[in-house]
């Protein structure tokens, strides 16, 4: 039987990269006001101006009017751990003694079934709650958090890109695999997981440092044996991370000429950070088609270091958004967002909510090869959605009513993408189905 969804609200979307140009210029933006966005079996067929007797959708249709909101597609989450909810926001430590502290020993718990079933569930359900709607995630070394976070996923209809994460040294009891028995259980996991419903595996290496050669090589040879699967992993995050890979690796040129050597760049890889690079690199990253994840809360967090966005886009380097939960300190992409306009700013750089926005939408949705299916309200594409309230609270209402006054749309939006965060969230949408 089949299900039609009717929407009205505010849609906002993109077509194409609005680039670095100032509001004004900005192309790529497609805004609709008070339209109706029709949703058939989980699938967006069409959109229209409501307002009009001519326009209303008939009695056929599901209609639930959120008239005076913004709906835009779910946001595409490119980096984030699942299993770092436990320690989202502890105190103290760059990266590596943070890593130590506070993730490595959260992580060990997850080779418990019922605890790694338990925390992907309020995994996934988080990220609903904060209009996130895909996923590139890393769980824990353990198989079963893999599972349980698919398992999670599917039962939900969710667009996730997910592995097993491989660390075979440098890391404590309890979260060493080996290489062999990495490989069967990868294998196990893209037979049984990869292009499931809306799943998709990722060849998961933790960061250089925890895996021997062998491991890596391994790796290489699971991209280039299995079809369409994605590898996901960290790079150049931190300057002692960065000195750390160096002694460790003494024959590669750089930290990612690690990732080079072993076959692991490609059209889908995600490489998350990628602050301390060159322009080499940047070039390699470009010839190889692989994407930088930029976290900009984590990286204010940590106290990694500011990435370079205009240098990576001078040499043709794709970026997208990531919240990096638990370095960053929020799932919610508005808050997100808001950081990597203070970080980019830092550089002298600053970006328009557009370009902000595409990079966690479409923009996101493009460099994972999934445009067809996420990140727009292209006829076609999957209804994975987000209705927002354009401000909470009396400070932000008083600042939307006058953004309003001056009838600058993108001074709206900035506003609201800068005050706004998960309480502004209305309702999400997966596949056309309520989830949040």
């Amino acid at each position: 039987m089949t299900s039609r969804l009717a929407l009205r609200g505010d849609l906002l979307d993109f077509t194409a990269d609005p680039g670095f140009a100032a509001t004004a210029e900005a192309s790529g933006l497609r805004w609709r006001p008070d339209h109706w966005l029709l949703i058939e079996d989980g699938h967006i067929i069409n959109a229209q101006p409501a307002g009009s007797v001519d326009s209303e959708p008939d009695a056929s249709w599901q209609r639930i009017d959120h008239r005076g909101r913004l709906i835009l597609p779910g946001f595409i989450d490119t980096h984030v751990h699942s299993p770092q909810l436990d320690v989202i926001a502890s105190h103290g430590g760059a990266l590596l003694d943070w890593l130590e502290r506070y993730t490595f020993p959260a992580e060990q718990k997850y080779a418990d079934p019922a605890l790694a079933e338990a925390g992907a569930a309020r995994f996934v359900e988080a990220l609903f709650a904060h209009g996130t709607t895909a996923a590139v995630v890393f769980p824990t070394v353990h198989k079963v958090s893999a599972e349980a976070l698919f398992a999670a996923a599917q039962q939900r209809g969710m667009r996730l890109i997910a592995g097993k994460v491989l660390m075979d040294c440098n890391a404590p009891d309890g979260l060493r695999d080996d290489v062999d028995g990495a490989e069967r259980d990868c294998t196990d996991l893209i037979q049984r997981w990869h292009g499931r419903d809306r799943l998709a595996y990722a060849v998961t290496v933790r960061f250089a440092g925890t895996s021997t050669r062998e491991q890596l090589a391994m790796a290489g040879r699971l991209c280039a044996a299995h079809d369409g699967v994605f590898m996901q992993t960290h790079v150049a995050e931190n300057t002692d991370e960065v000195r750390w890979i160096a002694g460790l690796f003494p024959e590669a040129r750089s930290y990612l000429d690690v990732y080079e050597r072993h076959g692991l760049l490609h059209p889908r890889a995600v490489l998350a950070h990628g602050i301390w690079i060159d322009d080499r690199d940047r070039a390699l990253l470009h010839e190889r088609g692989a994407q930088i994840a930029f976290c900009p809360s984590s990286n204010l967090f940590l106290g990694s270091g500011l990435f370079d966005w205009q240098a990576a886009a001078d040499a043709g380097v794709t970026v997208s958004i990531a919240s990096d939960v638990g370095g960053g300190t929020s799932l919610s992409m508005l808050r997100t967002l808001a950081d990597g306009y203070k970080v980019q700013s830092l550089r002298g750089l600053r970006l328009t909510a557009w370009k902000l926005l595409h990079a966690a939408t479409r923009g996101a949705a493009q460099s994972l090869g999934l445009a067809g299916e996420i990140g727009s309200l292209d006829a076609g594409c999957v209804a994975d959605l987000a209705v927002w309230d354009w401000a909470v609270g009396a400070v932000a209402m008083h600042r939307d009513g006058l953004a309003q006054d001056s009838r600058d749309l993108h001074e709206r939006v900035f506003a609201w993408m800068t005050l706004g965060d998960e309480r502004n969230l209305a309702a999400t949408y997966v596949a056309g189905e309520r989830v949040y």
